[in-house]
């Protein structure tokens, strides 16, 4: 699938669809689900990072579940702006993730998403370290796919 501006992504899905917000990193992959009038992001949990099609397996199972028709993904700029070599890894990880579940794709500049959810979870919820590790990638999911949701509606 290609990829598509959020906008579009947003305005072409079939009325009831959802979107399912992935951060990926080295070690898991952070995801997020909308509600159905895509206005609320929340996180929905967190995959252990393994082959293409281990991965594409797990989502195109709560794709199913969910009722997702489309994804967007995290895509780490560098904090200048420029698209450096993390980003154009994700962006080819998400396009062939997309391609694999036969999902289109946006992606959305994640820039500072952990250190923001990490900020609000040690001075907000006093979490202790282990506990944020734990929840900090679906929550930084649900942060960049709310980002999206704001800037697109």
């Amino acid at each position: 699938m290609a990829l598509f501006p959020m906008a579009q992504l947003r305005a072409s899905l079939p009325r009831g669809a959802r979107l399912l917000g992935l951060d990926p990193g080295a070690k898991t992959i952070g995801l997020a689900l909308t509600d159905v009038s895509l206005m609320l992001a929340s996180p929905y949990g967190s995959l252990k990072r393994a082959k293409l099609s281990v991965n594409a397996r797990e989502v195109a199972a709560v794709v199913a579940k969910q009722g997702v028709g489309g994804l967007v993904a995290g895509l780490p700029l560098e904090m200048d702006g420029r698209f450096g070599p993390a980003a154009q890894a994700a962006k080819d990880w998400a396009m062939a993730l997309g391609d694999a579940v036969g999902l289109p794709v946006a992606l959305w500049d994640e820039r500072l998403s952990s250190a923001a959810v990490n900020r609000a979870m040690v001075g907000e919820a006093d979490m202790t370290r282990a506990k944020r590790a734990a929840a900090v990638d679906a929550a930084a999911a649900a942060y960049t796919l709310q980002s999206a949701l704001d800037a697109t509606a």
